[in-house]
């Protein structure tokens, strides 16, 4: 099974606070309307978080700061293995304009499972929430 090396980008209000966490619901294929966090494949030669740095940019218009490691994840989709890591970042410039997602809310810890994850996701989100309002 091919296995798809991918960043996401858990951008959170602020790093030293985490209130809110900003994230997209998918605008095309098999997951269409499912909510994830934003990021991409990491290309050959780059690190997750230069991946990230890059990925941010090409889909919201937005220059993120890549903090800490939340966690990895391993997946098998039916047609990939994912394997995802997942970083806090927050924005130093830029107003996060969706140029590829359908739509975008920030959630609160409270509200972290109000919307439909896709499946990789959701294994992070307690973590997540674990380490919102700190």
């Amino acid at each position: 099974m091919k296995t798809i090396k991918v960043a996401a980008a858990v951008i959170c209000d602020s790093m030293k606070e985490k209130k809110q966490i900003f994230v997209t619901a998918r605008g095309y294929g098999e997951f269409k309307g499912m909510w994830e966090f934003p990021g991409g494949k990491v290309e050959p030669g780059e690190t997750s978080q230069q991946a990230l740095v890059r990925e941010i940019r090409e889909e919201l218009e937005t220059t993120v700061r890549v903090g800490d490691l939340i966690g990895s994840v391993e997946y098998d989709y039916p047609a990939f293995h994912l394997s995802m890591d997942c970083f806090w970042c927050e924005v130093v410039e830029g107003d996060l304009r969706l140029l590829e997602a359908e739509a975008a809310k920030w959630l609160t810890k409270e509200t972290l499972y109000s919307v439909r994850w896709l499946p990789a996701d959701i294994s992070v989100i307690e973590t997540i929430g674990m380490q919102m309002g700190q």
